[in-house]
């Protein structure tokens, strides 16, 4: 029951992190789940997850990596493959060799073969940590591939250099030429021994199917079987199941190019099955590695005979030491890469290579390396210094993901917004993608009904889409955003004023002036402050809905009822007097630099006017607002929807994410005050 409760515990985490992403996008889901992951572990619940290296290879790794190779476009990974393997291998044995002398010089007390092991665990970068970070930053194709390409194999090189280096430590015997022979046949023995395996497990599924048996339930659960399998097999061989995996994703994506008659039913199945099965491994890797870290961190600074200080000291400076060491080792395997490939590929800029350095995070499977460290030599001696290596392993994930988490987004921000123009066709893109959504949206929810309702919204969806199509948008320059800003509150200011002078001149009640602001309160927050305004309409929609359960229960209710109808109907009508009272103040404001921006503004206004109109008019009109209001909170939900997976996705930069969730909420607003809700 305890395993059952932890199960649960972790996968709460794992949602809970991504709800603090959607209202803190800045900071990476990584760095939040390990947050979270600290957060359990320290607090005394009792909870206790061991790092069983073998464990969460296969359990996390080898189906990440089978995923991965499965998306990996083969043709761009053969195309730099020269790159790729100077970063797999050549650097994961140039980091082992010097960065092994580096820190035995650091720190004498680790012997050479066990400074040895602790780099090779530092060299490869996490594939998992990679996809993570790379998914929130607009980077060059060609960066991205090659990172993908790196991670893909370098975990395979730097656990064997690992292996070699723990057993020298433990044993006292090492061979460079046997070491060699080994490499190259676990390597190669375990790329071509699961690439053999996934062909094996791909004639079974297709003869499962000339057998008659097409359920896909079957076919799905073959599939997710695939790398556990294939790791096993192999490792068991003493072969590299990581590798192994890579090359049966790699065989299961040309199966599924080659495929005469897929089956429709499995390719959605299998989509949305791993998209969980991702989501919840992706989440699981960084909460686990969070747990580990304060039984890690406690040992040193609990101990005495460690400096605090000075161990920290020793993480920043084999950090330092391995990013300079990644970027030397880029600027220089780039002019190779160029020799071998007679200038195929483009050489990478400065800027290219600074993003490929920072894009060489370290993850989990660094400190899982770590963990299978053994606690005593063969002699029956303590490892030396085991404690600390765990320390600095663990130190250096976490500080390469926070420099990648500060400097890849301000690099790649950069690289990627060239001018103006780009920008603004990435912004009119995502508001199309956006609408789109919208449409969709209404049109899956559209009945006999609400029919009319809905092709009104679609209507005027299908309009701003076709306006942005032609261009017919606002600039979005930080001096055009901040003069509408400052436009959109002096009109708040006019109503405001308006309102005001109501009630000094007795013309309104205090209750009804106090509503009025409140209005306006309201409308203000969501130009200046989105949090605050997503908190508010949350905190009125709880209000709301008590008033309206105190009003069915009150003996009194037919008499409230009919207050309320007649308080709707006269802010409805203050309403539209505020409106024109905005309108006239926009149009004193008018000037030829501003007039692009008060031209739609007024325009908002006068639509938000013959919207009041329509509902002063309306007698008879109570069911088809209730089915326009859900359908459109649907589509103002769609394009929340649609805005967040293009920005997970990195197809958008945070700034501009940030605009288009304020504009939602400027729209949304309108909408509510003007329906009344």
């Amino acid at each position: 029951m305890e395993n059952f409760f932890i199960v649960l515990l972790l996968l709460a985490i794992i949602g809970l992190s991504n709800v603090l992403n959607h209202l803190v996008p800045f900071i990476p889901v990584p760095l939040i789940q390990i947050a979270l992951g600290v957060m359990i572990a320290i607090i005394p619940f009792g909870i206790h997850i061991p790092m069983e290296t073998e464990l969460f290879l296969v359990l996390f790794i080898a189906p990440l990596l089978f995923n991965d190779g499965r998306n990996a476009s083969r043709i761009t990974l053969w195309k730099l493959k020269t790159p790729i393997l100077l970063m797999a291998l050549g650097l994961v044995f140039i980091t082992v060799f010097i960065i092994g002398y580096f820190i035995h010089w650091l720190i004498p007390t680790i012997p050479l073969p066990a400074s040895f092991a602790l780099a090779a665990l530092l060299s490869p970068t996490d594939a998992v940590a990679v996809s993570a970070m790379s998914s929130r930053v607009k980077m060059p194709k060609i960066i991205l591939h090659i990172l993908e390409g790196e991670g893909l194999m370098n975990d395979a090189s730097g656990l064997v250099a690992f292996n070699f280096a723990i057993v020298a430590m433990v044993t006292g015997v090492f061979s460079l030429l046997n070491a060699s022979i080994s490499f190259v046949i676990i390597a190669i023995g375990g790329f071509i021994g699961g690439a053999f395996l996934a062909y094996i497990i791909i004639r079974i599924r297709v003869l499962l199917r000339h057998f008659g048996m097409e359920d896909v339930t079957v076919h799905m659960l073959i599939q997710i079987l695939t790398p556990f399998v294939i790791f096993l097999i192999t490792e068991h061989f003493h072969l590299s199941g990581i590798l192994a995996v890579v090359a049966a994703g790699i065989v299961h994506a040309i199966e599924k190019d080659h495929e005469k008659s897929p089956k429709v039913d499995l390719q959605i199945v299998s989509k949305s099955t791993w998209t969980v099965i991702l989501y919840v491994l992706n989440g699981l890797v960084f909460v686990l590695l969070g747990i580990q870290i304060p039984s890690v961190a406690s040992t040193i600074i609990k101990d005495p005979l460690f400096n605090n200080f000075v161990a920290i000291k020793y993480i920043v400076l084999i950090t330092a030491a391995l990013l300079i060491l990644r970027f030397v080792w880029i600027f220089l395997s780039g002019s190779i890469s160029l020799r071998i490939q007679k200038r195929r590929i483009a050489k990478l800029s400065f800027r290219q290579i600074a993003l490929t350095t920072l894009g060489g995070v370290r993850g989990a499977v660094t400190l899982a390396g770590a963990f299978s460290i053994p606690y005593v030599l063969e002699d029956g001696s303590p490892f030396p210094e085991r404690s600390l290596i765990l320390f600095i392993a663990a130190g250096v994930i976490l500080l390469t993901l926070i420099i990648a988490s500060i400097f890849l987004p301000l690099i790649a921000k950069s690289d990627g917004d060239k001018n103006e123009v780009e920008k603004e066709k990435i912004k009119n893109w995502a508001l199309i993608q956006m609408s789109i959504a919208a449409i969709r949206a209404i049109k899956n929810s559209m009945n006999d009904e609400n029919r009319a309702s809905a092709l009104s919204i679609i209507t005027s969806y299908n309009k701003k889409i076709h306006q942005l199509r032609s261009g017919n948008e606002e600039e979005s320059s930080n001096a055009v955003k901040n003069s509408e800003v400052q436009i959109r509150l002096k009109a708040l200011e006019a109503e405001s004023q308006y309102i005001a002078k109501l009630g000094k001149n007795k013309e309104i009640d205090r209750e009804t002036a106090y509503l009025c602001q409140e209005h306006i309160h309201r409308r203000e927050m969501a130009i200046t402050n989105q949090m605050k305004y997503r908190a508010l309409v949350i905190g009125n929609t709880i209000k709301r809905i008590l008033i309206r359960i105190l009003h069915v229960l009150s003996p009194q209710k037919e008499t409230m009822l009919q207050k309320r109808r007649k308080q709707y109907q006269k802010m409805v009508e203050l309403k539209i007097e505020m409106a024109k009272a905005a309108i006239n103040q926009l149009v004193k404001e008018m000037s030829s630099e501003n007039k692009d921006i008060l031209y739609l503004v007024i325009g908002e206004y006068n639509e938000w006017i013959l919207i009041l109109k329509k509902i002063k008019d309306k007698h008879t009109s109570k069911i088809n607002e209730r089915y326009e209001r859900e359908l459109k909170n649907k589509a103002f939900q769609a394009e929340r929807d649609a805005l967040q997976e293009m920005f997970e996705k990195g197809k958008l930069p945070v700034e501009l994410v940030r605009k288009l969730r304020q504009q939602i909420n400027i729209r949304e607003v309108y909408w509510i005050e003007g329906k009344g809700l």
